[in-house]
């Protein structure tokens, strides 16, 4: 088949559509992604990149075009809004140029936030009635009232309206979150065109490098968390319980990455001097994941109790499942109910520090053999409904379906 991938963020960046892109590949379609020039996470464009070189490339056999952009900068309100908006724009304009020399049997549009990258798939449909798969990350405009904090009714109005017209104009809508479908059929009769389509863990984690170089750390029994440092990761609540843990020397909290929370994490740190049981190491590549993970003796998930929040399985759940090591979760949900279902480590509920404090302690107490069954559990769970090769073969069904 032919088919255009439709996405904001695309390799260099780390995004599911690489994988998918570049896997389609690999089974003999002929795949083009419509992108943007990458920026994310940190605001600046890469090295290698800008507004008027690296517009176009082919890697792993798969044609890239970038739209323009405004990069998005430190991620402030307004800048976000010109970032998401001037690569819709663009984007479209690219896609109107496109279809005068390519046409696709399909659309796929990759939509972790913003909506708006709907937009150059729905400018392509209306000249080639190119069928749209719509694969939703975020929900919309839930995501701009919570995690954004806008409350202006005409603004929430204006998305919700233009979310019911990306599903209308969607021929499936694919859904990486079972409990996404209640706010989608809220918003219109789309019963028969939502499929489960749930996210996968990248090869680099499940089966990379454990011995990549990363620093040396602490004696203890470690509980890591990797990823976003951010508002929705509830990092006030994980500080909290490793204030209540502080004279556990044992326990050591080691957080992999960045995020606007990290100023509030380090200063957390100095003013309650807990330097020898948590630690900060920065930002690492992807590919460095599997060797923090194997050093780590439970990993950590945690997002804030809010609606949207509750609905979603956080991509790094698989991740962690993977990577065959527990999982200590501090999440409502689905997220805590698939962690229940495949008997992979503990759930506690959204914002409770006390419990989640609790289950740290108990769990460093727990012997080797305990651990390990509980990281196997994860691992053939992940193996059984996360495996990239077995989503994407899914996918291949769902999109040759007439």
């Amino acid at each position: 088949m032919k088919i255009l991938i439709v996405t904001q963020y695309f390799y260099p960046e780390n995004f599911k559509s690489n994988d998918m892109a570049f896997e389609l590949k690999k089974r003999g379609h002929e795949v083009t992604v419509l992108t943007g020039i990458p920026n994310y996470p940190e605001g600046k464009i890469y090295d290698g990149y800008g507004f008027f070189k690296t517009r176009k490339q082919i890697i792993n056999g798969v044609e890239i075009i970038r739209a323009l952009l405004m990069p998005r900068g430190k991620g402030g309100g307004i800048r976000l809004f010109i970032n998401y908006f001037s690569w819709a724009f663009f984007a479209s304009l690219k896609a109107i140029q496109i279809s005068s020399s390519k046409k696709f049997d399909v659309i796929i549009v990759h939509e972790p936030s913003p909506i708006t990258q709907f937009y150059p798939a729905l400018a392509l449909k209306k000249l080639q009635k190119t069928p749209i798969y719509f694969w939703v990350m975020d929900l919309w405009p839930e995501s701009l009232e919570i995690a954004g904090g806008i409350k202006n009714e005409f603004i929430l109005n204006s998305f919700t309206k233009m979310v019911q017209k990306f599903y209308k104009e969607s021929e499936k809508i694919l859904i990486t979150s079972k409990g996404f479908k209640k706010s989608i059929l809220e918003k219109g009769d789309f019963e028969d065109k939502i499929h489960y389509f749930p996210n996968w863990a990248e090869d680099t984690i499940s089966f990379g490098n454990k011995e990549f170089p990363i620093p040396t750390l602490p004696e203890g029994f470690k509980i890591m968390f990797a990823g976003n440092i951010g508002e929705a990761q509830d990092m006030d609540n994980i500080m909290t319980a490793a204030l209540h843990l502080k004279h556990n020397k044992n326990i050591k909290f080691i957080l992999v990455g960045d995020g606007r929370k990290m100023p509030f994490v380090q200063d957390f740190i100095k003013n309650n001097n807990l330097e020898e049981t948590v630690y900060t190491v920065g930002r690492y590549p992807v590919e460095a994941m599997a060797s923090f993970f194997n050093v780590a003796d439970a990993l950590l998930v945690s997002l804030k109790d809010d609606p949207i929040f509750n609905l979603t399985v956080p991509a790094k759940v698989q991740a962690y499942m993977s990577s065959g090591k527990p999982i200590i979760a501090m999440l409502n949900g689905e997220g805590a109910e698939t962690i229940v279902e495949a008997n992979c480590g503990f759930a506690v509920p959204a914002g409770n520090s006390d419990k989640l404090a609790e289950v740290i302690n108990q769990a460093s107490q727990m012997t080797d053999e305990h651990l390990l069954g509980l990281g196997e559990n994860g691992k053939r769970f992940y193996e059984t409904h996360y495996k990239m090769e077995e989503c994407i073969s899914n996918l291949e069904k769902i999109i040759s379906q007439k």
